[in-house]
């Protein structure tokens, strides 16, 4: 397992960036000046590099230390302390909805995997909520995790959505593991795992099994005026949303349909559909609780064998070995993993 050395890492934000061009475009006055805003912001973060040093504030293992911080609708990082681990409630509910979806995706992530912390060391859970002004994003920046409130109209307020803060918290799981490249299709792996441990942290939390869940990601993150029911889905990659200002989800399900372009760094937003099905797929197949069979496959595949430069093959490949060795060659859940990749186009045998 990778140790927690000093690196870089690239600031990795929830929301697409075709989502928010689409408003820059489409919405009204107010919308398109909420999404240029939203636009230089997280372009800045995107190409920020930040340097994890020598500062790294641990806990026992299996204790949480959370921290949570008010930006003020400013940029300053990490902004005033807010909440620490143990504090009382706050009268402010988005500090109580980060501190407990931190909380959440570190019971997870020890319950399910005996994983102490996204680094495995105990690191303490930093979060910063009221970022910016109609701030429509969440991010984490290599460091901690950091909230816009929404606009309100087209976008409710970041930390109301369980899965948006597991994804974002897995992202800081993937820079000190496999450290998938983010562009192109090991951008696209990056954006899965996250998507999918994402939504395992809401499925655990609520004790639901594959077969009782939306497979939604960003579920109630939308106002009730868009047309949609969350940012991604997994069971049906391309139906998400299909909105005047927000145009048309544009995730495909199947190789033949992968975007080639250089937009959202090669598309990791966009192409993650397809890998993100094969989960879906997997799971169903499978049965039974998510987290405790595919998503196993998908954890030590993330955390043992896969490399910075994985492509959708590589994931296959490492992901039927994997199943094999856990549950056994010619085993159901190998013969899941393979007919998942199957039916996407990835594998042909």
């Amino acid at each position: 397992m990778l140790t927690s050395r000093p690196h870089k890492t690239t600031a990795c934000s929830f929301i697409p960036p075709y989502i928010t061009q689409e408003i820059s475009q489409r919405g009204s006055p107010e919308q398109r000046a909420w999404a240029l805003r939203t636009m230089v912001v997280t372009e800045r973060l995107r190409g920020q590099r930040d340097v994890l040093g020598s500062l790294r504030i641990s806990a026992p293992t299996g204790m949480k230390r959370r921290t949570i911080y008010d930006a003020e609708h400013g940029h300053e990082l990490p902004g005033t302390l807010v909440r620490d681990e143990g504090d009382p409630s706050s009268k402010d509910p988005t500090v109580n909805e980060a501190y407990s979806g931190s909380g959440a995706t570190y019971d997870f992530y020890w319950g399910a995997y005996h994983r102490n912390s996204v680094d495995n060391a105990g690191l303490r859970l930093d979060s910063t909520v009221h970022y910016g002004q109609n701030y429509d994003n969440a991010f984490w920046n290599g460091a901690q995790m950091v909230y816009g409130d929404g606009d309100g109209e087209i976008f409710n307020g970041f930390t109301k959505a369980l899965d948006v803060i597991g994804h974002e918290l897995t992202h800081g799981v993937i820079d000190r593991e496999a450290r998938l490249t983010y562009r192109d299709e090991p951008g696209a792996l990056n954006e899965s795992f996250s998507d999918v441990f994402g939504l395992l942290v809401k499925q655990y939390v609520a004790n639901e099994a594959a077969a009782d869940s939306s497979w939604i990601i960003g579920e109630g993150l939308f106002t009730k005026s868009i047309h949609g029911t969350g940012i991604r889905s997994m069971k049906a990659p391309g139906t998400a949303y299909d909105d005047p200002v927000l145009g048309k989800d544009p995730q495909p399900s199947h190789v033949k349909d992968m975007y080639h372009g250089t937009d959202d760094n090669g598309g990791v937003h966009i192409n993650s559909g397809i890998p993100n099905h094969v989960f879906y797929m997997t799971a169903i197949e499978i049965g039974g609780f998510a987290w405790e069979n595919a998503g196993k496959i998908w954890y030590v595949a993330l955390t043992d064998r896969l490399r910075s430069s994985a492509n959708f093959k590589d994931a296959a490949e490492v992901t039927l070995a994997v199943a094999g060795e856990i549950y056994g060659k010619g085993s159901r859940e190998q013969k899941a993993v393979r007919g998942g990749w199957r039916k996407v186009g990835v594998l042909s045998s």
